[in-house]
Protein backbone atom coordinates (compact mmCIF):
# COMPACT_ATOMS: atom_id res chain seq x y z
CA UNK A 1 0.00 0.00 0.00
CA UNK A 2 2.74 2.52 0.66
CA UNK A 3 4.51 1.66 -2.23
CA UNK A 4 1.26 2.40 -4.40
CA UNK A 5 1.16 5.49 -2.50
CA UNK A 6 5.01 6.65 -2.89
CA UNK A 7 4.35 5.47 -6.86
CA UNK A 8 1.21 7.89 -6.99
CA UNK A 9 3.20 10.80 -5.35
CA UNK A 10 6.19 10.42 -7.69
CA UNK A 11 4.09 10.38 -10.81
CA UNK A 12 1.77 13.44 -9.71
CA UNK A 13 -0.82 14.69 -11.55
CA UNK A 14 -0.63 13.95 -14.97
CA UNK A 15 -4.42 15.06 -16.29
CA UNK A 16 -3.84 18.25 -18.13
CA UNK A 17 -6.04 20.72 -15.65
CA UNK A 18 -7.25 23.00 -18.45
CA UNK A 19 -7.25 21.72 -21.97
CA UNK A 20 -7.76 25.19 -23.78
CA UNK A 21 -4.94 26.66 -21.90
CA UNK A 22 -2.41 23.71 -22.39
CA UNK A 23 1.15 24.74 -24.74
CA UNK A 24 1.99 21.56 -26.74
CA UNK A 25 5.41 22.28 -27.54
CA UNK A 26 6.85 21.03 -30.80
CA UNK A 27 3.73 20.81 -32.13
CA UNK A 28 2.89 21.84 -35.88
CA UNK A 29 -0.77 23.63 -36.13
CA UNK A 30 -1.72 26.60 -37.27
CA UNK A 31 -0.12 28.05 -40.09
CA UNK A 32 1.18 31.68 -39.99
CA UNK A 33 1.19 34.05 -42.88
CA UNK A 34 3.71 36.86 -42.03
CA UNK A 35 3.51 40.17 -43.36
CA UNK A 36 6.66 40.02 -45.80
CA UNK A 37 5.60 39.46 -49.03
CA UNK A 38 5.55 36.79 -51.45
CA UNK A 39 8.80 36.98 -53.80
CA UNK A 40 7.18 38.20 -57.47
CA UNK A 41 6.18 34.98 -59.57
CA UNK A 42 7.12 32.30 -56.85
CA UNK A 43 4.62 28.78 -56.40
CA UNK A 44 7.48 26.91 -54.17
CA UNK A 45 5.35 26.23 -51.48
CA UNK A 46 1.89 25.19 -53.50
CA UNK A 47 4.52 23.14 -55.79
CA UNK A 48 5.58 21.33 -52.26
CA UNK A 49 2.06 20.76 -50.90
CA UNK A 50 1.12 17.47 -51.51
CA UNK A 51 -2.79 17.92 -50.96
CA UNK A 52 -3.13 21.41 -52.95
CA UNK A 53 -3.86 23.05 -49.83
CA UNK A 54 -1.96 25.79 -50.44
CA UNK A 55 -3.24 28.76 -53.35
CA UNK A 56 -1.71 31.86 -54.82
CA UNK A 57 -2.30 35.56 -55.16
CA UNK A 58 -3.86 35.74 -52.57
CA UNK A 59 -1.91 32.79 -50.39
CA UNK A 60 -4.22 31.52 -49.04
CA UNK A 61 -4.38 27.70 -47.45
CA UNK A 62 -7.28 25.33 -47.12
CA UNK A 63 -6.82 22.98 -43.08
CA UNK A 64 -9.08 20.97 -44.26
CA UNK A 65 -6.50 19.49 -46.92
CA UNK A 66 -3.53 20.68 -45.41
CA UNK A 67 -1.73 17.52 -43.55
CA UNK A 68 1.09 19.83 -41.79
CA UNK A 69 3.60 18.21 -43.25
CA UNK A 70 5.52 21.37 -43.29
CA UNK A 71 7.08 20.88 -46.58
CA UNK A 72 6.40 24.45 -47.27
CA UNK A 73 8.54 26.33 -44.87
CA UNK A 74 11.55 25.61 -45.55
CA UNK A 75 11.11 26.09 -49.45
CA UNK A 76 9.65 29.62 -48.96
CA UNK A 77 12.38 31.93 -50.16
CA UNK A 78 10.21 34.91 -48.62
CA UNK A 79 9.51 33.34 -45.23
CA UNK A 80 6.41 34.63 -45.45
CA UNK A 81 4.92 30.51 -44.46
CA UNK A 82 5.48 29.16 -41.26
CA UNK A 83 3.63 27.11 -38.55
CA UNK A 84 2.98 27.69 -34.47
CA UNK A 85 1.54 25.22 -32.07
CA UNK A 86 -1.95 26.87 -31.96
CA UNK A 87 -3.86 23.65 -31.59
CA UNK A 88 -7.34 25.39 -31.26
CA UNK A 89 -7.98 25.43 -35.12
CA UNK A 90 -11.43 23.36 -35.24
CA UNK A 91 -14.46 24.98 -37.15
CA UNK A 92 -17.90 24.35 -37.42
CA UNK A 93 -18.20 25.44 -41.10
CA UNK A 94 -15.92 24.06 -43.95
CA UNK A 95 -15.04 27.37 -45.29
CA UNK A 96 -14.05 28.56 -41.64
CA UNK A 97 -10.65 26.54 -42.22
CA UNK A 98 -9.30 28.60 -44.78
CA UNK A 99 -6.22 30.62 -43.80
CA UNK A 100 -5.27 34.00 -45.59
CA UNK A 101 -3.72 36.89 -44.97
CA UNK A 102 -6.96 39.04 -44.60
CA UNK A 103 -8.07 36.21 -42.31
CA UNK A 104 -4.90 34.79 -40.38
CA UNK A 105 -7.20 33.32 -37.69
CA UNK A 106 -9.90 30.47 -38.13
CA UNK A 107 -13.59 31.66 -37.19
CA UNK A 108 -14.14 30.44 -33.85
CA UNK A 109 -16.08 27.19 -33.03
CA UNK A 110 -19.78 28.54 -33.02
CA UNK A 111 -21.67 27.71 -29.80
CA UNK A 112 -24.73 25.54 -30.49
CA UNK A 113 -27.45 26.38 -27.58
CA UNK A 114 -29.74 23.34 -29.20
CA UNK A 115 -26.22 20.93 -28.84
CA UNK A 116 -26.12 22.73 -25.65
CA UNK A 117 -29.07 21.71 -24.39
CA UNK A 118 -29.64 18.21 -25.54
CA UNK A 119 -25.61 17.24 -25.57
CA UNK A 120 -24.39 19.51 -23.02
CA UNK A 121 -23.89 17.25 -20.01
CA UNK A 122 -23.61 14.14 -21.76
CA UNK A 123 -22.40 13.07 -25.28
CA UNK A 124 -21.59 9.48 -26.54
CA UNK A 125 -19.32 9.03 -29.63
CA UNK A 126 -19.06 6.24 -31.85
CA UNK A 127 -15.71 6.36 -34.27
CA UNK A 128 -16.01 4.60 -37.35
CA UNK A 129 -12.37 4.53 -39.61
CA UNK A 130 -13.52 4.43 -43.00
CA UNK A 131 -10.01 3.47 -44.69
CA UNK A 132 -8.29 5.63 -42.38
CA UNK A 133 -4.26 4.93 -42.04
CA UNK A 134 -5.00 4.33 -38.20
CA UNK A 135 -2.95 7.52 -36.94
CA UNK A 136 -6.38 9.42 -36.33
CA UNK A 137 -8.12 6.84 -35.30
CA UNK A 138 -5.01 6.28 -32.20
CA UNK A 139 -5.42 10.30 -31.06
CA UNK A 140 -9.27 9.74 -30.73
CA UNK A 141 -8.10 6.77 -28.56
CA UNK A 142 -6.41 9.17 -26.35
CA UNK A 143 -9.00 11.04 -25.88
CA UNK A 144 -9.61 8.51 -23.19
CA UNK A 145 -6.71 8.57 -21.24
CA UNK A 146 -5.46 9.48 -18.16
CA UNK A 147 -3.34 12.96 -19.52
CA UNK A 148 -6.87 14.45 -21.82
CA UNK A 149 -9.62 12.41 -20.17
CA UNK A 150 -12.69 13.44 -22.02
CA UNK A 151 -14.80 11.80 -19.82
CA UNK A 152 -14.54 14.42 -16.78
CA UNK A 153 -16.92 16.49 -19.44
CA UNK A 154 -19.36 13.56 -19.63
CA UNK A 155 -17.96 12.68 -23.20
CA UNK A 156 -17.14 9.01 -23.84
CA UNK A 157 -16.56 6.56 -26.59
CA UNK A 158 -19.17 4.04 -27.04
CA UNK A 159 -18.71 0.54 -28.88
CA UNK A 160 -22.61 0.58 -30.25
CA UNK A 161 -24.06 3.18 -32.65
CA UNK A 162 -27.44 2.20 -31.14
CA UNK A 163 -25.54 4.17 -27.73
CA UNK A 164 -24.38 6.98 -30.11
CA UNK A 165 -25.48 10.81 -30.22
CA UNK A 166 -22.09 11.54 -32.94
CA UNK A 167 -20.53 9.68 -35.09
CA UNK A 168 -16.76 10.81 -35.07
CA UNK A 169 -15.43 9.87 -38.81
CA UNK A 170 -11.99 9.04 -39.85
CA UNK A 171 -10.55 7.85 -42.99
CA UNK A 172 -10.83 9.41 -46.32
CA UNK A 173 -14.47 6.93 -46.48
CA UNK A 174 -13.07 4.26 -49.39
CA UNK A 175 -15.98 2.73 -51.33
CA UNK A 176 -15.49 -0.92 -49.05
CA UNK A 177 -16.73 1.11 -46.17
CA UNK A 178 -19.39 3.40 -47.03
CA UNK A 179 -21.69 0.97 -46.55
CA UNK A 180 -20.92 0.39 -43.71
CA UNK A 181 -20.35 3.68 -42.25
CA UNK A 182 -23.89 4.45 -43.43
CA UNK A 183 -25.10 1.42 -41.36
CA UNK A 184 -23.52 3.22 -38.45
CA UNK A 185 -25.59 6.25 -39.18
CA UNK A 186 -29.24 4.87 -39.91
CA UNK A 187 -28.29 2.37 -36.32
CA UNK A 188 -27.42 5.46 -34.31
CA UNK A 189 -30.59 7.23 -32.70
CA UNK A 190 -31.99 11.34 -33.32
CA UNK A 191 -30.90 13.45 -32.64
CA UNK A 192 -27.67 13.12 -34.18
CA UNK A 193 -24.81 14.83 -35.62
CA UNK A 194 -20.97 14.09 -37.86
CA UNK A 195 -17.57 14.93 -36.45
CA UNK A 196 -15.20 14.87 -39.34
CA UNK A 197 -11.74 13.96 -37.66
CA UNK A 198 -8.84 14.53 -40.08
CA UNK A 199 -7.49 15.52 -43.51
CA UNK A 200 -8.54 12.30 -45.26
CA UNK A 201 -12.64 12.61 -43.51
CA UNK A 202 -13.00 16.61 -44.17
CA UNK A 203 -11.28 16.00 -47.57
CA UNK A 204 -10.21 12.87 -48.89
CA UNK A 205 -6.26 14.26 -47.88
CA UNK A 206 -3.79 13.09 -49.77
CA UNK A 207 -6.28 10.34 -50.99
CA UNK A 208 -9.12 12.75 -52.59
CA UNK A 209 -8.03 12.36 -56.13
CA UNK A 210 -8.59 8.09 -55.41
CA UNK A 211 -11.10 6.32 -57.25
CA UNK A 212 -11.16 3.93 -54.69
CA UNK A 213 -13.32 6.42 -52.49
CA UNK A 214 -16.92 7.17 -52.00
CA UNK A 215 -17.23 10.08 -50.37
CA UNK A 216 -21.22 10.89 -50.52
CA UNK A 217 -22.09 10.37 -47.25
CA UNK A 218 -19.97 13.44 -46.00
CA UNK A 219 -22.30 15.28 -49.44
CA UNK A 220 -25.29 13.66 -47.60
CA UNK A 221 -24.29 14.76 -44.15
CA UNK A 222 -22.56 17.62 -43.39
CA UNK A 223 -20.48 17.60 -40.29
CA UNK A 224 -21.26 19.21 -37.12
CA UNK A 225 -17.98 20.01 -36.72
CA UNK A 226 -14.46 19.79 -38.74
CA UNK A 227 -11.18 18.97 -36.57
CA UNK A 228 -8.30 19.56 -39.03
CA UNK A 229 -5.07 17.72 -38.88
CA UNK A 230 -3.30 14.65 -39.80
CA UNK A 231 -3.37 13.28 -37.30
CA UNK A 232 -5.23 16.11 -35.40
CA UNK A 233 -3.85 16.47 -31.88
CA UNK A 234 -6.37 15.22 -29.18
CA UNK A 235 -6.55 18.96 -27.80
CA UNK A 236 -7.75 20.06 -30.91
CA UNK A 237 -10.59 17.66 -30.34
CA UNK A 238 -11.49 18.21 -26.95
CA UNK A 239 -11.31 22.53 -27.39
CA UNK A 240 -13.68 21.98 -30.72
CA UNK A 241 -16.19 19.71 -29.18
CA UNK A 242 -16.57 21.70 -25.67
CA UNK A 243 -16.84 24.89 -27.58
CA UNK A 244 -19.58 24.09 -29.46
CA UNK A 245 -21.44 22.38 -26.72
CA UNK A 246 -20.85 25.50 -24.62
CA UNK A 247 -18.55 23.63 -22.38
CA UNK A 248 -16.52 25.23 -19.81
CA UNK A 249 -13.36 23.42 -18.83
Amino acid sequence: MLKSIAVRVAQGTQTIPDPRRADPAGFRARPVIGAQPCEAGCSACAAACPTRAIEIEPLRIDLGRCVMCGDCEPVCPSGTLSFDNDFRIAATERDALVVSAARPSLDPVKVSAALHRRFGRSLKLRSVSAGGCNACELEVNALTNVNFDIGRYGIDIVASPRHADALVLTGPVTRNMAQALQLCWDGMPEPKLVIAVGACAISGGLFADSPALDRSFVERFTPSLYVPGCPPHPLTFISGILDLLGIDS
